[in-house]
């Protein structure tokens, strides 16, 4: 069955005019070319008046500072994720972690569920705005989908959620790990 359907597939209808020797086709080297950014059409009227641009400083003058200092290379000021945060310490204190290290929780690291091993992310406890930022090493937190970090004794402590246990927090990527 296969040998007839290979067959009927090279015996087709439109014939190819053979030739004696293959094409030989010559082909020059070309110069890159840098590629040409397309000039943004303007519109036809402003739905709202552009606010006034700030005036540029006169020469010998310090230029003025950004509302926020732009990350250094290599940081991910990235998604911000709300949820609540709990901690772990005693129980699981030199236990390996997913990542393969052994919990320390002196130390200051946490357990996310998807981030990479080695992300750097800045908890900041919502009640008191208290934040530390910690290492991702382990993976949880498991059961309650409200949870999106669990952190250690020692960020816990940094967080002031000792007593309380469990907090509403704002979880920013700081870094991620090199790839």
């Amino acid at each position: 069955m296969l040998a007839a359907l290979a067959i009927a597939a090279c015996s087709s209808s439109t014939e190819r005019p053979e030739s004696p020797e293959p094409a030989v086709v010559a082909v020059e080297p070309v110069e890159p070319v840098e590629p040409v950014e397309p000039e943004p059409a303007e519109p036809a009227e402003p739905a709202e008046p552009a606010e006034p641009a700030e005036p540029a400083p006169e020469p010998g003058e310090p230029a003025p500072e950004p509302a926020e200092p732009a990350p250094a290379p290599g940081d991910d000021q990235g998604p911000v994720e709300t949820g609540k945060a709990a901690w772990y310490g005693d129980r699981f204190h030199g236990r390996k972690t997913a990542s393969g290290e052994r919990f320390d929780q002196n130390a200051l690291t946490g357990a996310h569920r998807t981030l990479p091993f080695g992300t750097i992310v800045r908890v900041t406890n919502l009640n008191n705005n208290k934040s530390v930022e910690v290492r991702i090493n382990d993976r949880g937190p498991f059961g309650k989908r409200k949870r999106i970090i669990d952190v250690s004794k020692a960020a816990a402590r940094r967080l002031g959620m000792l007593r309380s246990g469990v907090v509403p927090v704002e979880l920013r990527v700081i870094r991620r790990p090199p790839r």
